[in-house]
């Protein structure tokens, strides 16, 4: 269901941003929405009193979630039964907020992109506080990679907005988001039903002087656009009219031209563009992200339905083996052997369990071994198909990097692909991972922290090693659990097998990762050190770690780093030898997004680590600590 309330169209110059709202039932979601519609004036004329007016009618007191009660049967059983998109601008920018009323919903929106957010608003009741369905939710959050999150305790009105109340569950909220890595930007006590914060101040909460929601929502930001990703254009259906072929679909990412080579996956059939077919005009020489366009091929080619039409130099993944992580939602647990119906994008497979890897306490945050995950359980599954489909890493592209899962045509499960193999690996059957007596809660009381991979990525000489080494020591004079990994003295052991190819240079990246993760589910805080100049490679150890990874990037500059280079690593790349990194400035890909960013060539040592540290105890990594000089 689609409410288009603002019938300008957004001017270009400005954000588009898409706002999903979460929260457990009843806490007020559709109140809330409902009033920022009013408050931003999106309602069309006479809406509003047109429903006073029904309500009275009724002989029912009129609530503001009636706004989104659009269909007569929602409003006879008086609850909200489906997903919902309405935009509203305010004066610094255009919304589309997404209405999400359950679990199955958000997760087969998740498969169409209608869940694709930049940011989201968590809602919690102010009188029942964090409840597991809050907590399911923000997994959720964490699991579709929203780290923009805005938390709204509601109904403030019902516990006579006391402050202490607000605190105690903004310090529970944050401090179980701090786990997960997303660090709320707000808090905001309101009271959608009497509008209190909601678009402007009130004196019943003249204790709290942060923004209201409206205000939060303007400093939230778009992602990356759609269109600057590799193209993919999941085909949903083709068409014969006269003597054309025509591939229907919607160009999900990227931009496509006439006169482009165009491969589909997982076939790998090949052709060349000759037109775009769009209505009603068809004069159209290329189309983008967002765009439904049919297109004929200069050759003919099968292609089918769930096929991917990609530019030939960034092609999909041809998928035969899928490392994923789920939020389970059938009536039996997953269990290993269990055969299942893969759908993403267009694409339905069949597909089996092949392994059952891990469990996640959502609860406390804690990963376990575990052979079957139950009803409303994050894990982390190995999926085999018998036939490939085109499928990406979530970090490569969100669109092909989102499934859902379904048992006899019903959704059981949804989540993201954290790894794609293009060719299924020979599993051994008789291998049970080996869980450890000590949990992760024992090992945060006794150490002061939870585990972490903390990957520092820069240019060679940018100083990681040395801040890896100064980090190391600090958390380990506080008392607490630290293990360096340098990528130089893992080459001489771990990785000594491996080269400077690139898939040897990948290799070493997952190898470091899965050491690195293995250590931090212990507990322990692991600081790893390597250039790591791909991206690709880094979205991959982000995958292998989840929400144990923090990528911190030394910015330092190319100048100050030459200038270090103890081994003449710059002046022999410039002499044209091989050496053992990928090159020096044009070769190292930048992180977009890092956790931090430290410039070791502006500051000193202690800085850097103190800002470090600083950043680990905003997250909750590290709790409790003393002082210690650094």
């Amino acid at each position: 269901m689609n409410l288009n309330l603002v019938p300008a169209a957004a001017a270009p110059e400005r954000d588009l941003v898409r706002i999903v709202i979460v929260g457990h039932v009843d806490h007020g979601k559709s109140t809330l929405i409902g009033r920022l519609l009013h408050e931003t004036n999106a309602l069309p004329d006479g809406k509003l009193e047109m429903l006073q007016d029904v309500s009275r009618r009724r002989g029912m007191p009129f609530e503001w979630s009636f706004l989104l009660d659009a269909l007569q049967t929602e409003r006879d059983q008086g609850i909200t039964i489906d997903t919902s998109q309405i935009r509203f601008a305010t004066e610094a920018r255009d919304f589309i907020l997404i209405d999400a009323p359950g679990h199955v919903e958000f997760l087969r929106n998740m498969v169409t992109g209608a869940a694709q957010a930049d940011a989201a608003v968590l809602m919690v009741d102010a009188a029942e506080g964090v409840r597991e369905q809050t907590r399911r939710h923000g997994f959720l959050l964490h699991l579709l990679g929203v780290r923009q999150v805005i938390a709204v305790v509601n109904k403030m009105d019902r516990v006579g907005y006391a402050e202490d109340v607000f605190r105690a569950i903004e310090s529970e909220l944050t401090a179980y988001l701090a786990g997960l890595g997303i660090a709320p930007s707000q808090v905001i006590p309101i009271s959608a039903r009497e509008g209190d914060f909601v678009a402007s101040r009130s004196g019943s909460l003249g204790w709290f002087d942060g923004p209201t929601v409206i205000e939060a929502l303007d400093l939230t930001r778009a992602a990356r656009p759609s269109a600057e990703l590799g193209l993919r254009f999941p085909v949903q259906a083709v068409y014969k009219f006269d003597e054309r072929r025509i591939l229907a679909g919607r160009i999900e990412t990227g931009r496509l031209n006439v006169g482009d080579d165009i491969v589909f996956v997982p076939s790998g059939a090949q052709a060349r563009v000759k037109s775009l077919e769009a209505w009603p005009a068809n004069d159209t020489s290329t189309a983008g992200a967002g765009r439904s366009i049919g297109i004929t091929l200069d050759r003919p080619i099968f292609v089918a339905r769930g096929d991917v039409g990609c530019l030939p130099a960034a092609r999909a993944k041809t998928a035969r083996q899928l490392k994923a992580r789920v939020f389970w939602l059938g009536a039996e647990p997953l269990i290993a052997g269990r055969e299942v119906t893969v759908r993403l994008a267009t694409a339905s497979a069949p597909a089996t369990v092949s392994s059952i890897d891990s469990v996640i306490d959502t609860e406390i945050l804690a990963t376990a071994a575990a052979t079957r995950i139950e009803r409303n359980q994050v894990g982390e599954i190995t999926l085999d198909l018998p036939r490939p489909i085109a499928a990406d890493a979530h970090t490569v592209n969100p669109v092909l990097g989102r499934f859902v899962i379904e048992i006899d045509r019903r959704i059981a499960g949804g989540g993201i692909l954290m790894s794609v193999t293009e060719s299924a690996a020979v599993r051994a059957t008789n291998v049970t991972a080996v869980t450890s007596d000590v949990t992760a809660a024992e090992r945060t009381a006794r150490h002061g922290h939870s585990g972490a991979v903390i990957w520092l990525t820069g240019l060679p000489s940018s100083g990681k090693s040395t801040l890896a080494r100064a980090l190391e020591r600090s958390v380990f004079n506080r008392g607490g659990s630290s293990v360096f990994l340098d990528g130089d003295t893992l080459r001489t052991g771990l990785n000594a097998d491996l080269g400077f190819t690139e898939t040897e240079r990948s290799e070493n990246i997952r190898r470091t990762a899965e050491v690195a993760t293995l250590l931090a589910r212990d507990g322990h805080i692991v600081v790893v050190a390597l250039v790591s100049p791909a991206a690709a490679d880094r979205a991959r150890a982000r995958t292998i770690a989840g929400h144990l990874f923090h990528e911190i990037h030394l910015r330092t500059s190319l100048e100050v780093c030459e200038g270090r280079d103890p081994k003449g690593l710059y002046r022999r790349a410039r002499a044209g030898e091989i050496v053992n990194f990928t090159g020096v400035d044009a070769s190292y890909e930048e992180p977009h997004d890092p956790e931090l960013a430290l410039d070791t060539g502006e500051e000193e040592l202690p800085a850097s680590t103190a800002r470090l540290i600083g950043y680990l105890e905003s997250r909750g990594i590290l709790r409790g600590f003393g002082s210690d000089s650094i």
